[in-house]
């Protein structure tokens, strides 16, 4: 089974995980994948289970629940290292605040945690996959482990969250071109919610913070499933899609 070797509180010391699974995911980069879970429903992967985690006893009643807490390993960050400071983007990425009181992806250690939507159970006496939405996970993030979510305790209602205590608003509207809604009929059959996705996707300004500030003429561009988008900003508050191919 693949290891992730994680150092404690000296060199000497060390915690190694399992790899348990890894994820299928529309975001082939980093760049426009979703700051948090939950905030592009459209957005549908697949977890495969490893090696002795391949196992249909380890999801047995999994199907009880909604949700589920995935916990992971930032693979696409974690050799850039990190810093004891950093520019969360909800404070514009102009304050700098401990990175244990933020949620960024340059970590000592590189473990994340996201909450998904458990859409259904797949199971066979070779293979066991978990079909989940509403991710904000790379494409092939490895697995360390999988719990249920629980509401009456992981759901707090009360809890104070700083600057991150509401939801972050989708600021900016999104538009196709006639060519790339021609493109995207063409995908309905193979992915009939990419459009939705895209505009979900886009609609939380994947930008760095500080290109919003004043006038952007830059074409972005952004790769989910095996599509090319290209968009750019032509107002304060809207975006074109000018091409998916």
């Amino acid at each position: 089974m693949s290891k992730i070797e994680t150092k404690i509180e000296t060199k000497q010391d060390q915690i190694t995980f399992d790899i348990i699974g890894k994820v299928s995911s529309p975001f082939k980069e980093k760049f426009a994948i979703p700051r948090q879970p939950g905030l592009a429903n459209c957005a549908k992967g697949v977890i495969t289970l490893l090696n002795t985690a391949n196992n249909q006893d380890l999801v047995r009643g999994i199907e009880q629940f909604s949700h589920l807490w995935l916990l992971f390993i930032f693979h696409g960050t974690k050799e850039q290292g990190w810093k004891p400071l950093v520019r969360p983007p909800r404070l514009g990425g102009n304050k700098k605040i401990g990175v244990l009181a933020t949620r960024s992806t340059f970590r000592p250690n590189p473990i994340g945690m996201s909450v998904v939507k458990l859409d259904e159970v797949i199971t066979s006496p070779t293979e066991v996959k978990l079909l989940i939405s509403g991710i904000d996970l790379l494409d092939q993030t490895p697995l360390v482990d999988i719990k249920p979510y629980i509401p009456y305790s992981d759901s707090i209602v009360d809890a104070q969250a700083g600057y991150a205590q509401s939801e972050p608003d989708a600021v900016l509207d999104v538009t196709f071109s006639n060519s790339a809604l021609e493109s995207l009929q063409k995908t309905q059959i193979s992915h009939p919610q990419l459009l939705k996705l895209i505009s979900q996707v886009l609609a939380q300004d994947p930008r760095p913070a500080y290109k919003k500030k004043g006038e952007d003429n830059n074409e972005y561009g952004i790769c989910l499933y095996d599509f090319n988008i290209k968009w750019r900003l032509i107002s304060a508050s809207l975006i074109e899609v000018f091409q998916v191919s």
